[in-house]
């Protein structure tokens, strides 16, 4: 298996590491098919009911390696780089059927900004910058970012900073909404690891399906959104855990949930 992602298995979760510190862990089809084994491998396992996701180094991820890009007469074909690449990946961490916790512990440019973005729950070290830098090279932002960010930070902001391509500091994110925290960078693996630790002891299913509300919510109308709340919420009442939970709150004792389905 590729090196260029670490890959420790914990006590109910994995943590992926992107491994290409000398590069800022910028993406080549390594990388990517790297990260999509390890992602895919961790949606298959059902021991497995959280992931963090970070990166090596001093930086989270620069976004594409530019380097590869190098070589040929005819310009590349950007297009099918996404279609093959990036917008896998970013299905991959929205569908994933299990929470999945971001720790940028640097940069994240470009698409490692929107890639970070793309994860349930990002906490960001307070030297860490999350850049749009689409625009710096004459390209449109990708990797989901014009669907992410301004539903994140509100158009006005989204626009400025990708036709800009300025940085945002962490507690900058933090304060806008673009992230959920910011943190000390000594603070950062040990808080996100605690927080993958908690979320691997939660109802998976039932997490699972609040994450699949969610994604529906940015496009459906209200009367969609209840209907799909019902369908969901009569497929986390038949859980194990739901019922464990009822039992555990009239029993006045803490669940013990196993995020099994049935």
């Amino acid at each position: 298996m590729s090196d260029t992602v670490l890959v420790e298995r914990l006590e109910g979760w994995r943590k992926l590491t992107l491994h290409r510190p000398d590069r800022l862990n910028a993406f080549n089809e390594d990388l990517h098919a790297a990260l999509a084994a390890a992602l895919d491998e961790a949606a298959a396992d059902a021991d497995c009911r959280a992931v963090l996701l970070t990166g090596a180094g001093r930086g989270f991820c620069a976004g594409q390696d530019l380097g590869d890009r190098r070589g040929g007469d005819a310009p590349p074909d950007l297009g099918d780089t996404l279609e093959r690449l990036y917008n896998p990946l970013v299905r991959r961490l929205r569908d994933m059927p299990k929470p999945v916790v971001c720790a940028v512990n640097g940069v994240a440019a470009g698409a490692g900004a929107n890639i970070a973005l793309a994860c349930d729950i990002v906490l960001a070290a307070h030297s860490a910058k999350f850049i749009q830098a689409f625009a710096r090279i004459g390209l449109v932002p990708d990797s989901g970012g014009t669907h992410t960010l301004p539903r994140l930070v509100g158009e006005a902001r989204a626009r400025a900073l990708m036709l800009l391509g300025e940085p945002v500091e962490a507690r900058q994110a933090e304060a806008w909404g673009m992230i959920w925290r910011a943190v000390p960078d000594e603070a950062l693996m040990p808080e996100a690891e605690a927080l993958a630790a908690r979320l691997a002891t939660q109802p998976t299913q039932g997490l699972a399906l609040t994450k699949q509300a969610l994604d529906a919510s940015a496009t459906n109308t209200l009367s969609a959104q209840l209907d799909l709340e019902r369908d969901l919420q009569r497929q986390a009442g038949r859980t194990p855990d739901y019922a464990e939970g009822v039992h555990a709150f009239l029993e006045k004792r803490p669940p013990r949930f196993t995020g099994r389905a049935g």
